[in-house]
């Protein structure tokens, strides 16, 4: 049986750095704050108890191996250069073979029901998607065999064509839809999800 893959995006926690839509409307303190919370809570959250290898995608590549700059318990990979899909079509190509599920942390509401859910539905289909209410996605699974498709190429990141960029990418392949979630990049999103709790 062929080993599972969580990968986590994630960025170095540092001020000035992080969650820069977002400090845009709250201040770059407070983003900054959310994001290294959000991130520890999903660190955790997303263990697995062994139901799937852990792997931690970080930027930029120089913060790998900076000392106390992530949590242990993880492997740690770099992202690379290249944009968003560059960096997530490396990781899928470079990972040992399996499955493949690709998560941030801008979306407080993950948790592994989440992607013990993509990790089934892989078993079905080609690929998984978990749309965000922003018409982007907050999951992304591949199944990496027989082949790999090009998910990632020519999509419109941080726009509200990237969802559809990517299933367009995937037409002719089985995917899968998991649950509409929020990720929080800005004011008003961070004010809706404190609410919602």
């Amino acid at each position: 049986m062929l080993d599972r893959h969580l990968v986590v995006f994630a960025r170095e926690p540092r001020l000035g750095c992080v969650k820069r839509r977002l400090a845009a409307d709250i201040g770059a303190v407070a983003a900054w704050r959310f994001y290294r919370e959000v991130l520890a809570a999903a660190l955790k959250r997303l263990d697995g108890g062994g139901r799937w290898r852990r792997w931690l995608a970080v930027t930029p590549d120089a913060s790998l191996d900076r000392p106390g700059a992530w949590p242990p318990g993880w492997r740690r990979i770099a992202q690379g250069g290249g944009d968003l899909g560059a960096r997530m079509a490396r990781v899928m190509t470079t990972l040992p073979s399996g499955p493949a599920v690709i998560v941030g942390t801008d979306v407080p509401d993950l948790q592994a029901e989440h992607v013990d859910a993509a990790f089934r539905a892989l078993g079905d289909h080609d690929a998984v998607i978990g749309p965000s209410a922003d018409s982007g996605y907050w999951l992304v699974g591949l199944k990496r065999r027989p082949r790999l498709p090009a998910a990632f190429s020519n999509v419109r990141w941080s726009t509200n064509h990237a969802l559809a960029d990517t299933l367009a990418n995937l037409d002719g392949l089985d995917v899968a839809t998991l649950d509409v979630l929020e990720d929080i990049d800005d004011g008003s999103a961070l004010a809706r999800w404190r609410q919602r709790r």
